[in-house]
């Protein structure tokens, strides 16, 4: 199984899926982290120059184009199960699960952590930390 995480410098998860630069892809088998892969991740850095508008009354991440900065966001992990990031709009999240990948919020800091509990079913979905 593959699973990604948010990252910055490829040992912790980020805090916000938006901002984070890469994605550290760790391949599990047998429980195991067997394989790593650092990956670039678009983010709000490369949608600057284009409008950013919110939804009314809805959530961060529901706006009309956000669906589409996310799907970009998402090719570079199409191949993972998952992604586990510290946090991220409501709206990123509802959009990786319907593009198939299962986000999982997190306070867990460390990479390896989170995937092994992950990968063991231990790791908490915290959806209180959605924005």
């Amino acid at each position: 199984m593959k699973i990604a995480a948010i990252t910055d410098d490829g040992k912790t998860i980020s805090r916000h899926f938006g901002r984070a630069q890469y994605y550290l892809v760790a391949t599990v088998e047998n429980g195991a982290i067997t394989h790593r892969e650092m990956r670039p991740k678009m983010g709000h850095v490369h949608f600057a120059d284009q409008p950013h508008e919110d939804a009314p009354g809805q959530q961060h991440g529901f706006g009309p184009a956000s669906h589409g900065r996310h799907q970009q966001m998402a090719q570079a992990i199409s191949d993972c199960e998952a992604v586990l990031c510290g946090g991220m709009g409501a709206g990123a999240y509802q959009n990786l699960e319907q593009l198939g990948i299962k986000p999982v919020v997190t306070e867990v800091a460390s990479i390896d952590e989170a995937v092994q509990a992950y990968a063991a079913g231990r790791l908490v979905d915290q959806t209180d930390l959605l924005h």
